[in-house]
């Protein structure tokens, strides 16, 4: 099954190895739009199979997607020659890797496929999707959208194919055969594409802190962590995991998370249950919790709070191994801690992604001390240092200069070859010609004379 699928990607390339730029653009193009014009239908579908996110927040992963990768790819160049430089004597001509084998998750069954085969189809690549088995028949219906826009065009639908389905055999020799491999996912499956003996992007855990430095407007800070925090009921691997802040401004904080709608649980007893409820004896999160909307989550607590809201948080005693709600809980929950100074803040956040996991990944900082941003880069090991903004446009959208990306690297803190999102340059080889140039060169005995 697996090397039919491959066979017949080799031969759907073979039919687009003369395509021009404007002709892979096109396709580029279409497969964006074919996903956009059904992101609510695909969003339904996702919510109602894996049990997992937000509807409305899912449609608007669908149409953002679509718009932004697109924005971001079509000015791009990625076929034949890509770059000269006279200057310097260089040529580059980009290669495309071939088939490539992309890993998709439960929590994004659409868009993940769609940016992993903008992204591949850009650099004149086939992509064969393994998908989570929970959203298998999600991620079937986007790809099935896609081979019917490629057709369209006079396309081979085979520039993109799924294995309908998915078992771990599969996905194993599907990464084995391939000529690369996109893995998005857990920490375990990331460890498998390594393994495969292909050559592999992978990502690493998220679980990002965030600081609140003195001095910034508490209000904003409060709004933006609902979008952090809240995205798509907390499943998102850059959400806001824990929220760090001065103090003396605890107050002033919670009465404006509040008013934004956060439902805060600060007596430890209450805390308690919640742990209870999120993290089964053995320490895994309760999967039937996972993705659930805030109001389930409270319920499962023993509370019963508003169903509009979309985050919960709780105050926690210490960061770190010692307390489960530290890790990456995935779901709309944030664990909220004091901070005296603000080394102390950044110490925590780096203690905390070093024991309860995400280091390599995300973190953000709500400061207007360009001092403190510094040095929290500086010592924070991600790969990504979000400021002023919500940790999830970690995926790059136009307001910020980051690759739009559905797979974020995160480096070798990660157990990742890339520290970086993943994007159509990494899906490609490109060759670089060389001319002599006429200058001098080094004289050895001049640069090292003491």
């Amino acid at each position: 099954m697996i090397q039919a699928k491959l066979d017949n990607a080799r031969k759907a390339l073979e039919q687009i190895k003369d395509y021009t730029q404007e002709q892979i653009d096109k396709l580029v193009y279409e497969s964006a739009k074919t996903i956009y014009k059904h992101a609510a239908e695909l969003a339904r579908e996702a919510v109602d199979e894996t049990g997992l996110g937000f509807y409305e927040d899912k449609i608007g992963k669908n149409t953002d997607t679509p718009a932004t990768f697109w924005d971001y790819l079509k000015d791009k160049k990625s076929v034949g020659i890509i770059n000269e430089d006279p200057s310097r004597g260089l040529i580059e001509v980009a290669h495309p890797i071939g088939v490539i084998a992309a890993i998709t998750p439960a929590t994004n069954p659409n868009v993940t496929p769609l940016g992993n085969f903008m992204h591949a189809l850009k650099g004149k690549n086939a992509v064969i999707i393994a998908p989570a088995p929970r959203a298998k028949k999600s991620s079937t219906h986007t790809v099935n959208l896609i081979r019917e826009a490629l057709v369209a065009q006079g396309a081979p639908a085979d520039l993109i194919q799924i294995i309908e389905e998915p078992t771990i055999e599969l996905s194993a020799e599907l990464m084995a055969k391939a000529d690369l491999v996109i893995a998005t996912g857990s920490t375990g499956l990331t460890k498998a594409a390594y393994s495969s003996g292909t050559p592999a992007y992978g990502v690493g855990a998220g679980n990002p802190p965030v600081i609140l430095d003195r001095g910034y407007d508490i209000k904003d800070a409060a709004a933006k962590s609902v979008v952090a925090v809240g995205s798509d009921n907390g499943i998102l691997c850059d959400g806001q995991n824990l929220f760090l802040y001065p103090e003396e401004v605890e107050a002033e904080l919670y009465a404006a998370m509040r008013a934004e709608g956060i439902v805060i649980y600060e007596d430890p007893a209450d805390v308690a249950k919640f742990r209870e409820a999120l993290f089964m004896e053995n320490g895994k999160p309760e999967p039937s919790l996972v993705g659930k909307d805030a109001p389930v989550i409270a319920k499962a607590a023993g509370f019963d709070i508003p169903a509009e809201t979309k985050v919960l948080a709780l105050k926690v005693a210490d960061i770190g191994a010692c307390d489960p709600l530290n890790e990456e809980v995935l779901g709309p929950v944030v664990s909220m801690k004091g901070y005296d100074t603000f080394e102390n803040a950044v110490d925590m956040a780096i203690r905390n992604m070093e024991e309860s996991g995400g280091i390599g990944h995300t973190a953000g900082i709500f400061s207007n001390d360009e001092a403190h941003v510094n040095y929290y880069a500086e010592r924070v090991p991600v790969a990504r240092v979000l400021v002023n903004q919500p940790t999830p446009d970690a995926w790059g959208p136009k307001t910020n200069c980051l690759s739009p990306a559905v797979s974020e690297g995160c480096g070798s803190w990660g157990n990742n070859i890339l520290c970086g999102n993943v994007d159509y340059i990494h899906m490609i080889n490109v060759t670089k010609v060389v001319r002599p140039l006429d200058v001098e060169l080094p004289n050895a005995e001049e640069l090292f004379a003491d």
